[in-house]
């Protein structure tokens, strides 16, 4: 398991600098875009990432599962189904999308070009997805560490770049926020699949050994189809989560401006911080979907058990005093980005959906690698409807408001991370309180 420890280092040293960088992205984006313009800007972006997900196909999680559970002289014949796949697909969401986007509500009220940028994300994104497959499957993550740095790194640049030296307006400046973002999603394709055509090259040199291509597409699709349908729920609510809450806020009795500007606090400010030390469990995310699998393939319970309580300790350790961080020194955190005690308030009050964001992200991890992905679905749906009623019935109260809503999403994470921890344990036989199984009922799990 030293392999997996040194990937998690890696990826996790590297996220650190990432996330270093997008909260400097996000200082940027605040004193640039103002409180109303980084509002707009945060409504944005759940709809660009609702894309990006339908272009992904969720081909990272099924390719690396596939390449971790089989031979590496199967690799080639894998990977070439998987890009004929990558590119199939790409097609039908291009026609699709260059009929659709176009007449998508929250792209006509900005800079015309911005839909246009957004379907370039489509090819980019999709081919890309092979390649991270690929790389995390066989544990490469040197190579997913270094394009997720990249990314940042280039985005930053080029916000700093273009705001330093250049004037615009509040709708170019959106636009301009907007284009470094795909921009930098280029550069990484850039770099993947240059990195990607290395190790084809070298594969083409090695025996190998045909898999059937219906084998190969059921596969595939028998992760990336609950996965995605998974991850599609979660990006609709999360395109639809803005308007819910701004909505309840306006029911409340704010003003439409006001309600923006909170929103814009909450996401911009709060989200951007508390979400920073989730690089760990981002990298926790990426090595033990492909690690579970091929574990769980090997039908070895007690490494399963292993690594879920070392990965359930380490979480609460860097959660605890992350969050302990957050409480006490909000006010000085937030005022980085915007004066404001709201932004303090909101942060403060955050912490429960932080620190169980924190496990939520490896739990879904062990539930993929353990085939559990409709369960996962399940949790989630019952989570965010559950959340969804308390935003919008305590938010839309004039003596809860934002109060309401952070209450709302402290209730979904705290509920989605329970579910998958149950479930979790559960299925690998041990307790809720981590301790082993007796040994019969080890006996009957292997059975």
């Amino acid at each position: 398991m030293v392999i997996y420890y040194r990937g998690i280092f890696f990826l996790a040293v590297t996220a650190f600098l990432g996330e270093g960088i997008e909260f400097l992205v996000n200082m940027i984006l605040a004193r640039e875009l103002g409180s109303h313009g980084l509002g707009i800007y945060m409504s944005i972006l759940p709809t660009i990432f609702l894309i990006v997900l339908l272009a992904s196909f969720e081909l990272p999680v099924s390719i690396s599962k596939f390449v971790a559970e089989r031979e590496e002289r199967y690799h080639r014949n894998i990977l070439y189904h998987a890009i004929r796949l990558a590119i199939i697909l790409t097609s039908i969401l291009l026609l699709i999308g260059t009929i659709v986007v176009p007449f998508v509500p929250v792209f006509q009220s900005y800079h015309p070009s911005i839909k246009w940028l957004v379907l370039l994300l489509i090819p980019v994104i999709s081919l890309t997805s092979v390649a991270r497959g690929y790389f995390m499957g066989k544990q490469q993550m040197g190579k997913i560490a270094t394009a997720n740095f990249l990314r940042k790194f280039i985005q930053l640049g080029a916000l700093f770049g273009l705001f330093r030296f250049f004037e615009f307006n509040s709708e170019t400046s959106l636009l301009v926020a907007i284009s470094t973002l795909i921009g930098s999603e280029v550069v990484v394709f850039l770099y993947l699949i240059f990195m990607f055509n290395i190790q084809v090259q070298q594969m083409k040199r090695q025996p190998f050994s045909n898999l059937n291509r219906k084998l190969v597409r059921k596969n595939l699709m028998a992760v990336s189809i609950p996965t995605t349908g998974m991850r599609l729920f979660s990006a609709l609510t999360n395109a639809v989560q803005p308007f819910l809450i701004k909505g309840a806020l306006v029911h409340s009795g704010l003003t439409g401006t006001i309600a923006t500007e909170q929103f814009g606090m909450l996401m911009g400010v709060a989200m951007s911080i508390g979400f920073f030390p989730a690089f760990i469990a981002h990298s926790l995310l990426i090595v033990l979907i492909p690690a579970v699998s091929k574990i769980y393939a090997e039908n070895d319970y007690s490494s399963l058990q292993k690594m879920l309580q070392q990965v359930m300790m380490l979480t609460l350790i860097y959660g605890s005093v992350a969050v302990t961080i957050f409480y006490f020194f909000a006010p000085d955190l937030t005022s980085l980005f915007l004066k404001s005690e709201t932004s303090a308030e909101f942060l403060q009050l955050l912490w429960p959906f932080f620190l169980f964001h924190y496990f939520i992200l490896p739990l879904q991890a062990f539930m993929i690698g353990l085939g559990m992905i409709k369960e996962a679905f399940f949790h989630i749906i019952w989570s965010t409807s559950i959340s969804f009623g308390f935003i919008f019935w305590l938010g839309a109260m004039p003596e809860w408001r934002m109060d309401g809503v952070i209450i709302g999403m402290n209730t979904e994470a705290i509920l989605l991370a329970l579910l998958h921890y149950f479930t979790v344990t559960k299925k690998i036989g041990l307790s809720p309180s981590m301790k082993r199984p007796w040994p019969k009922i080890a006996n009957q799990r292997l059975k």
